[in-house]
């Protein structure tokens, strides 16, 4: 069995993502996090310093100009930026389940993102980019309803604007994140996997295990909907 939990990284998500981890009772937590990132998350979370030796990487300027915009963006929400993700490993942790980071070094995919894409493209980024900022949460919460109601839309309207930031930051990942939870699916018998939303469906379609439960962003942004999920979870824990 496979569980795919789909959320937002800049909405506060800890507390369902945390329950559901907790009641499925994994071998394994797969999250979309690469090792750099996930040992940042835990020294951060310690409210210490990476390991001696780690040292953290020189940011890019489109990864600084990301980072900053998600972590304004958190805030506004009254989340932690990576918080999800920092439940999952936790809650993980807590029934013995071993930890996996499964994403790609998503610095060196956005500096490729950024050499590869056009010039037309480049300002179309940024010029969304000054859109987000001034949008703020308002414009967030409009994006992810539109995403909602029409994923496949979505993303393709992405596509036709921004086709190197889709093929990089989305596409490319999938393919990646698939091969690791499809090379752990030969270790592990009950693993649930934390990704971005987005990500989703790319990644279900290129699983070999047919057996998956997919938890949406939907499903967790709206209460009635998370306390089927919770009961839903709760009842396969209980069979247990």
């Amino acid at each position: 069995m496979i569980t795919i939990i789909g959320t937002g990284h800049v909405f506060n998500l800890a507390e369902p993502v945390s329950f559901i981890v907790k009641n499925t009772w994994p071998d394994a937590v797969l999250i979309e996090l690469d090792v750099s990132r996930y040992m940042s998350l835990m020294a951060a979370s310690k409210g210490g310093q990476e390991e001696a030796g780690a040292k953290a990487p020189e940011m890019s300027a489109i990864y600084k100009q990301t980072s900053r915009y998600q972590q304004r963006m958190s805030e506004e929400y009254g989340a932690e930026l990576g918080g999800e993700f920092l439940a999952a490993v936790n809650a993980g942790k807590l029934v013995g389940a071993e930890i996996l980071p499964i994403d790609t070094d998503v610095m060196e995919v956005m500096n490729s993102m950024w050499a590869e894409m056009s010039v037309k493209e480049r300002l179309r980024y940024r010029m969304s980019g000054i859109s987000d900022s001034i949008g703020g949460r308002r414009k967030v919460d409009k994006v992810q309803s539109e995403f909602a109601d029409n994923e496949e839309a979505y993303i393709e309207g992405m596509r036709r604007r921004y086709p190197t930031l889709v093929r990089k930051l989305i596409d490319e990942r999938n393919e990646h994140m698939a091969e690791q939870i499809n090379e752990a699916s030969g270790r592990f018998s009950n693993m649930v996997v934390v990704v971005g939303d987005a990500h989703v469906e790319g990644i279900c379609r290129i699983l070999k295990d047919p057996e998956v439960r997919k938890i949406r962003l939907a499903d967790l942004m709206d209460q009635e909907r998370l306390d089927r999920v919770k009961a839903m979870v709760w009842k396969g824990d209980a069979e247990r």
